[in-house]
């Protein structure tokens, strides 16, 4: 039986192994913990150098820069056959020029091609069934050139080309490979001014190939609308010219110049660099329905300044004002105050317009028709009407007479018309006078009342006017005539004529009896 002293001996020796392993645990533990922590950080520094999948692709090296459809790249030319051209864009395989886009350039665009060139393409189709890329020349150009052309927009920068063609509204301007068309309006005075003919191949065939500077005022895409215009282009040296033109004009001076264009407001004239307008009621003192029943383009006209606007940079010309105005020439017979005989010709709301003379007109106001109220000149006229008149008004600068029915036997003109009968009256008996002959076979005549007597004819026309034989008796003086018969000086001042007419029938008859 084991002692009491040996059982304690044994239960110490099992601590102390049970302290010694759990020391060689704790140590194999922290080896362990070691050995983890290197290897942690072996696979961090390992994570550092070896990228992800994702990072892979990123990665620029690793990049596939495909080609998008609608896009324009920019490659080298791999080689040049009948069929297509190969071009080089940075992609998987090598794009294609060929069929229609190849047909779509010109020869001297492909002869102008090398191997090697580096030329922008479009991209039409990213991969075709053959796995190409499918690519167009023309499009690449005309697509920078829309690009160009909105830029210029923008800008309002000039392009300096040449004429490439025409049509019947203007000229045709390539810009960058784009067809532009200037109108006609917007063409320079200087090149409208050449443009004379009737046809479009006379006005501007000879232009096609002369330089142009012109600006982009419009551009469309969309609609493929390019407009230039050659006066914009040259707009600002044009308005620097009009504005020293212009200082140096004086309103009423006259000036050489050179019709530029027309239209239905006028004529457009050139002096001395700048264009001035003469306005349609300007050109002639006779009606004129369009410049060109009088001007043409290009003719040189002499002008007068009229009115000069220094803030818009207007100048205002005249033709007519350089030529006599026969309006005024034709109503130096008339007077104020005189009986005329009218045609009424034409009937408005305000009144009516008669002819008195060779293309004289009068206005007789609806006040001046008659002494009664009356709402429209229809209730007392007609056109084609004949009527007494009188002048109440000549306004020469306005070229104007006003005419008056109701005041043609007005008080107020009795003293002018007493002074033009009894001059109406001189005039006669000066004619008389002035006629020896028929004085002498009247002297001849051995008795004038048989001869009155004989001749019935002569009797017959005295009974069908009595008013003129009482004219003839009665008046052997000028003056108890226009006292006595107030009534018979109408009729003489009207017709005297027919007075002369009776006395030389009484002294023809009286000569051949």
């Amino acid at each position: 039986m084991m002692s009491e002293n040996d059982a304690l001996d044994g239960q110490e020796e099992i601590v102390v192994e049970s302290q010694e392993q759990e020391e060689v645990v704790a140590e194999v533990q922290q080896e362990q913990e070691e050995v983890v922590d290197v290897q942690e950080d072996e696979d961090e520094g390992d994570d550092e150098e070896m990228p992800s999948m994702a990072d892979l692709l990123d990665a620029e090296e690793y990049k596939v820069d495909l080609p998008q459809r609608g896009e324009i790249r920019t490659g080298v030319i791999a080689s040049i056959g009948p069929s297509q051209i190969l071009v080089s864009i940075g992609a998987k395989s090598e794009g294609v020029i060929a069929g229609r886009a190849l047909d779509d350039m010109s020869p001297e665009v492909i002869k102008s091609l090398e191997v090697g060139q580096e030329i922008q393409a479009y991209v039409l189709n990213p991969e075709d069934k053959h796995g190409n890329v499918i690519l167009s020349y023309t499009r690449a150009v005309e697509m920078r050139a829309w690009k160009i052309v909105a830029d210029m927009l923008e800008s309002e920068e000039s392009y300096e080309g040449k004429v490439s063609g025409y049509n019947k509204g203007g000229l045709l301007v390539d810009v960058e490979g784009l067809r532009g068309f200037v109108p006609a309006s917007q063409v320079s005075a200087v090149r409208r001014s050449m443009a004379v003919g009737a046809t479009p191949e006379q006005r501007w065939a000879k232009m096609q190939g002369e330089a142009v500077v012109v600006r982009v005022i419009e551009v469309d895409k969309e609609r493929r609308r390019l407009i230039l215009s050659e006066r914009a282009a040259s707009n600002e040296s044009r308005q620097a010219v009009k504005e020293r033109v212009i200082a140096d004009l004086a309103v009423g001076e006259s000036y050489s110049g050179r019709v530029t264009s027309l239209a239905n407001f006028g004529a457009f004239v050139n002096i001395q660099g700048a264009d001035g307008l003469v306005h349609l009621s300007e050109i002639s003192w006779e009606r004129v329905k369009h410049p060109s029943e009088v001007l043409t383009v290009g003719q040189e006209v002499e002008v007068r300044i009229i009115s000069i606007d220094e803030e818009k940079n207007r100048i205002g010309l005249s033709l007519r004002q350089l030529q006599d105005d026969p309006w005024k020439s034709r109503i130096e017979k008339f007077q104020v105050g005189q009986l005329i005989e009218g045609k009424i010709t034409r009937l408005t709301k305000f009144g009516a317009f008669a002819r008195i003379g060779d293309d004289i007109e009068g206005l007789i106001h609806v006040s001046e028709i008659s002494d009664q109220r009356v709402e429209h000149p229809k209730e007392e006229l007609n056109e084609g009407d004949v009527v007494n008149l009188r002048i109440i008004r000549i306004e020469a600068d306005r070229r104007r007479i006003g005419l008056s029915m109701r005041k043609v036997d007005s008080a107020a003109y009795v003293d002018k018309d007493m002074k033009a009968l009894a001059a109406a009256l001189q005039g006669d008996d000066e004619e008389v006078e002035e006629a020896p002959v028929e004085e002498a076979a009247v002297e001849e005549a051995p008795v004038e009342e048989p001869v009155a007597e004989e001749a019935p004819v002569e009797e017959a026309v005295a009974e069908e006017t009595p008013v003129e034989e009482a004219v003839v008796e009665e008046a052997p003086v000028e003056e108890p005539v226009a006292e006595e018969a107030p009534a018979e000086e109408a009729v003489v001042e009207e017709t005297p004529v027919e007075e002369v007419a009776e006395e030389e029938a009484t002294e023809e008859v009286s000569e051949e009896k």
